[in-house]
This record gives structure tokens, sequence and C-alpha cells, in this order.
């Protein structure tokens, strides 16, 4: 949204931005990318389970036992570690990956196994993923696959903030899933972390089910609106000091999440974005 930001900027407008609340305790309420991103993990399970054509909980009965369903999250984030939780409430043997190795401990605490990958990898600011290279993109594809083909169910949340979603799952790994099993691409909407994903509709490949649902926090519009309300009026908050507002670019979060001031655009990764879809 490169020209409304410059928009914002040419007619002297104080913009902020939600997105660009910084990940630290005290922004935590105002912090709508995540509030989010938790209904939309919570929810991607829900969606594989109603996909699914099998039990996601062992089941015993007179009839025999039944294995629990076997669930990978690829991205253990806010929607990754919420999608843990969930699967392993519905009872499915949970693994998850993320090429932070410090998230290995919040994967564990959940109930889930953390798979690693001989890499070396570094974590950006905020304690999102960064943006890595193809060539560690092809060598993560390459080692995930055993994973993944032992999977009923994959979910993706993997996003780097302002860029397109890093290709996790090629169209060779989905096809080499077992016929009935299922993927939801959380990152659907910004390019897909799966090659195969067509944003906003379903597609089946060899059996397997791949769902690109576009906006997956809409489909809990009750609860995800109170929350991302609530993110709004908490910055609100922030901002205004008896009944003014008072703006103290001091501050980290006022600093952080200010798009636009002065006939400017203020904040250095809004800069760099604005400038890359100039070219």
């Amino acid at each position: 949204q490169g020209d409304i930001v410059r928009a914002l900027a040419a007619q002297g407008v104080t913009a902020f931005s939600l997105e660009l609340v910084p990940r630290i305790s005290r922004a935590q309420s105002m912090d709508a990318l995540s509030s989010q991103a938790s209904a939309a993990g919570y929810k991607a399970v829900l969606m594989a389970a109603g996909r699914l054509g099998k039990f996601f909980p062992m089941m015993m009965t007179a009839a025999g036992t039944v294995p629990p369903a076997r669930v990978l999250v690829m991205g253990a984030g806010v929607a990754g570690l919420q999608a843990i939780a969930t699967a392993r409430r519905l009872g499915a043997v949970v693994s998850a990956y993320d090429v932070r190795p410090a998230v290995k401990e919040e994967v564990q605490s959940l109930g889930a196994t953390f798979i690693e990958l001989p890499l070396e990898t570094q974590e950006g600011e905020g304690g999102y993923a960064k943006e890595q290279s193809e060539e560690f993109l092809r060598k993560q594809r390459e080692l995930i696959g055993e994973h993944i083909a032992k999977s009923d169910v994959v979910i993706t949340t993997a996003a780097v903030p302002g860029r397109r979603a890093p290709l996790l799952v090629s169209g060779e790994m989905v096809k080499g899933m077992r016929p009935g099993s299922v993927i939801v691409d959380l990152a659907a909407e910004t390019g897909g972390n799966v090659e195969l994903t067509k944003a906003g509709t379903d597609v089946e490949v060899g059996g397997v089910t791949i769902i690109g649902t576009r906006n997956v926090p809409s489909t809990m519009p009750l609860h995800a609106s109170q929350l991302y309300a609530r993110n709004v009026a908490n910055l609100l908050l922030h901002l205004v000091k008896d009944g003014a507002i008072v703006l103290d670019f001091e501050d980290e979060i006022t600093k952080g999440s200010c798009v636009t001031h002065g006939g400017e655009i203020v904040n250095e990764r809004a800069k760099q974005l604005v400038a890359a879809t100039a070219k």
C-alpha cells in the first residue's frame, strides 16, 4: 500500500499502523497481529478436522482401536502455537517446526514434538522469523519432506512482515502425502507457504486437500472483532492523555507504530516497503 502511505504523508496526515506496534510486553494489549493470528491458528485446526475423514484423537472401541491423527504445524509464532494447542486438545499427535530454535521450549510445553533440522538459522526483529535465502528454503524443503509425508494434517503459518510468504511445501511434497490428507495454508493471502495453494479457494491434488481461505480470522467474526476493537482502543488510550492526543516520539510504542507525521514517512520499515513498491 505504498501509494496510500505516500498520499498520507503528502496530505500531512499523522497515521498509525497496528501492524507496526512493537512486540514488547507493554504493547501486548495493542498487538492486533497477535490477536488475529491466535484466532487464525485456532480456526485452522477446526477447518482441517472438518475436512479430514478420520478422528483426531485415538479411539478405543469394541470394534478396535483407531490411532490418532498426526498433525504437523510449520511456524511456531502466535498462530502456530495456537494451532498446536488446539490440535493437542482434540487429541492429535502434534509435531512442529520453526526456523527459530528458541521456540523449542514453547512447542514442547504444549505437548508437541519440536522438529530440529541441521540448518543454521537466525531470528529477525521483534521475535519474528527472519527472511531466509532461497538456498536455505530449498534445503529446508528437502529435510522436512519426510515429516510432511507422514502427516495427516499440515498447517503452515510462516510469514515475514511486509514480504511474500516463504515457500515451505513444494508440489512434489504434496503429492507424497497420503490421499485424504489436509493442508491449511494460513499464508495464502501473501503468496502461500504451499506451492499449489490458490488464495480464496480449496484445491485437491492427488486426494490431498489444500485449504487457501483468505482472512481466516474473519470466519470467527465475533471474537476476532472484539479482540481487534480492544487492540485499537488500547492504542488510542496510549496516545490520548487527559482528553487530548499527545504524541511522545521518545516512547517506543508511539515511535514504532507511527507511519507518517509532519508530511514525512517516519517509520523506517514503512520507508523500506514503500521504496520497494516504487521500483
